[in-house]
């Protein structure tokens, strides 16, 4: 079993505290690994080093930053099946899935590191005469990066090159469930020697004990973190107290919306595949099916088979698995929860709605269910599970009424023919991103960022680069005769 210590200031180093937390293979319920829960005064000593190492950093060129990104991105690409493996064996994805999560962070770096030097300020014209106003683009300084448990590798890539590219610190605090792949890549930045000492610091342990202590600290600029809502909610209390900037990428209720014009084959494949990414573990997934009456029966006879037929088991058992577990057995107990809640309240369950019947592991059947109603909590609370609930609609404004009827506002789907439809679907929705025709998977030139309470900011793309840069103006006023 792999024992990991914390990185702080470019030297491995044990915790203050005397606690450890056990990793645990969903699939098998293996203990795998075990990592040091860390102390608040852990996350103070790599605040501080961060900090220190701020200036220094800063004044790094940013072609040269743009060139450590890079390389890093190629050194992640060397050891890639590492990644992989580790990544299906701490979280539990089927090895396409743990596949195209581990290449789309490698991608994530190459991104990055091209935005080198296109950080750009601006010059704006002045009321008066004599002078130029000048703005500045500069790194916002030390930044937390919280990473969530489902996509432990591609959401480690946007906080921490996002972060390293525009010229901030870090400190990274990967989950406690799934520490692994965070510790091997913090083992291969520190044998490649090449960030100075104090940029980029990792710890682990309890997001109730780190994340307030990194959220409410004062020397932490930014605190980036992607997860729940009401683990958002506390990092914000944490972070008022200095009115320290936070950049939240919290939970999801993404409606699908099947319209009379869509492509039924095509919108059922596209549906399946965006609820049984990862499980039904991620803020993206459908989470509920919005279908127009007149195409509900046919659309509903295709969906069951479809989900039906969709495969699970221990990833190293079979390349070809749609799907792997959920990751602990508090996840499968709630996904059990609310479906029986659902089914007490009058749903029916078309297809799968129980745990599957596997000797080990946290696996849970696809599962359709039918004759729900909008109040539901089925409908109103996100799942994060492999469980998609249906309703019918009969015109647009209808469901768009209900798609927005939804504390989150993450993600969206259409699937229509008919570009009328799409149109006045997509401008009526509230959604941070909407997808048309196609499964839920964003883009890393793109901008994952939500409406309502899914969060504040994100971390790719342009716009996500962004949020990890201050403003400053400079008014530049100049004498008319000066020699």
């Amino acid at each position: 079993m792999k024992t990991y210590q914390l990185y702080i200031d470019g030297a491995y180093t044990d915790s203050t505290g005397s606690d450890w937390i056990e990793i645990e293979n969903p699939s098998t319920e293996e203990i795998i690994s075990k990592t040091p829960s860390a102390t608040e005064e852990d996350a103070d000593r790599a605040v501080r080093a961060a900090s220190a190492a701020q200036p220094g950093w800063e004044a790094v060129p940013s072609n040269e930053r743009g060139r450590i990104v890079r390389e890093i991105g190629f050194e992640m690409n060397r050891h890639r099946e590492t990644f992989v493996e580790m990544l299906m064996m701490e979280q539990g994805k089927s090895r396409g899935m743990a596949e195209g999560e581990v290449d789309l962070a490698i991608d994530f770096f190459q991104y990055m590191s091209e935005w080198s030097r296109r950080i750009e300020g601006d010059i704006v014209p002045s009321d008066r005469t004599n002078e130029s106003i000048l703005i500045y683009k500069k790194p916002v300084g030390v930044v937390a990066g919280i990473v969530p448990w489902n996509f432990p590798v591609f959401i480690l890539a946007r906080k921490v090159a996002t972060a390293l590219i525009s010229g901030c610190t870090v400190v990274l605090k990967p989950s406690q469930q799934t520490p692994n792949t965070a510790a091997f890549f913090t083992e291969l930045v520190h044998n490649m020697d090449i960030l100075p000492k104090g940029v980029y610091n990792y710890i682990t342990g309890k997001g109730s004990t780190l994340g307030n202590a990194l959220a409410s600290h004062k020397d932490v600029a930014m605190v980036s973190m992607t997860g729940s809502k009401p683990a958002g909610t506390k990092v914000m209390e944490a972070a008022a107290q200095n009115i320290t900037k936070v950049n939240l990428e919290l939970g999801g209720k993404a409606p699908a919306i099947v319209t009379e014009h869509a492509d039924l084959d095509l919108a059922v494949e596209n549906i399946k595949q965006s609820r049984i990414i990862n499980a039904g573990q991620a803020c993206t997934n459908a989470e509920r099916i919005y279908v127009h009456e007149s195409v509900a029966e046919a659309f509903q006879r295709k969906l069951v088979d479809a989900i039906a037929g969709v495969t699970y088991g221990d990833p190293f058992s079979d390349k070809e698995l749609d799907m792997g577990p959920l990751v602990s057995r508090d996840r499968l107990d709630e996904v059990q929860k609310m479906v029986d809640q659902a089914v007490k309240e009058g749903a029916t369950v078309e297809t799968g709605g129980k745990p599957a019947d596997t000797e080990k592991g946290y696996f849970y059947q696809p599962t359709v269910l039918t004759n729900v109603s909008q109040k539901m909590d089925i409908i109103q609370e996100e799942i994060f599970g492999p469980v998609l609930p249906m309703m019918t609609y009969s015109s647009l404004d209808e469901v768009i009424e209900m798609a927005n009827d939804s504390e989150y506002g993450l993600s969206s789907s259409i699937f229509s023919e008919n570009y009328h439809q799409i149109m006045k679907l997509a401008s009526g929705l509230r959604f941070g991103e909407t997808f048309v025709n196609r499964e839920n998977m964003e883009a890393v030139q793109g901008y994952h960022a939500g409406f309502r309470q899914s969060g504040i900011g994100g971390t790719d793309g342009k716009h996500g680069l962004e949020d990890f840069l201050a403003t400053q103006v400079v008014y530049m006023q100049y004498k008319e005769d000066h020699q």
